[in-house]
């Protein structure tokens, strides 16, 4: 057999060790968008921290006109299908959205308390999953941002219970601040181009 300069195997080996890194990482173009998306969210979110009331009355409007879609897609669907003995549930349901979607519309204030407290939970579970995720990523690059991201969340959950029904207009908005920042955040982390590190 030809013997191989080892000086040639290792620049074989690096080379074939580089190839495989480059496949696992996503296009630099990836990098880029969840970048700036990352960068949007946390603009957003400095704002609706800055203009709770408005954040608070903007999402909840954003809220009730989703339950109206979602109503009119579902009624739609309901005549749609050929099964005739779910006709009556579709059209039930569909009938529900639209009117949670016109309650909130004709009342934002009382919508902007219930929805707080909905996402109050929400928040607090999202951060549990967060701190979870991040040790599960954990020594990858960016999982400490993740951590502080869930932190944040779970005790955002905590505020808003806590203050729950009397802030419910202050505190939505900053929810929304508040989310949109650490979801930033964790855009950002997670776009890292850095990637794992090997040992």
């Amino acid at each position: 057999m030809r013997n191989i300069d080892p000086e040639v195997r290792r620049t074989e080996a690096a080379e074939i060790a580089r190839q495989q890194e480059m496949q696992r990482r996503p296009p630099e173009g990836a990098f880029a968008l969840g970048t700036a998306i990352g960068i949007g969210l946390v603009i957003l979110g400095i704002i609706s921290i800055a203009r709770p009331a408005f954040a608070a009355i903007a999402s909840t409007l954003v809220f009730g006109w989703l339950f109206i879609v979602a109503g009119v897609a579902q009624i739609i669907y309901a005549f749609l299908g050929r099964n005739l003995s779910q006709l009556v549930w579709k059209l039930l349901l569909g009938i529900l959205y639209l009117g949670s979607g016109a309650l909130i519309l004709s009342n934002v204030l009382a919508g902007v308390v219930a929805i707080t407290l909905i996402l109050g939970i929400t928040t607090f579970a999202q951060g549990a999953l967060q701190v979870i995720f991040a040790f599960v990523m954990r020594p990858i690059p960016g999982w400490t941002a993740i951590l502080v991201s869930g932190i944040l969340s779970i005790i955002l959950g905590i505020l808003i219970w806590s203050q729950w029904p009397a802030g419910s207009g202050w505190l939505l908005g900053v929810w929304v601040g508040i989310s949109l920042l650490t979801d930033g955040i964790w855009a950002i982390a997670l776009s890292s181009p850095s990637g794992p590190r090997r040992a």
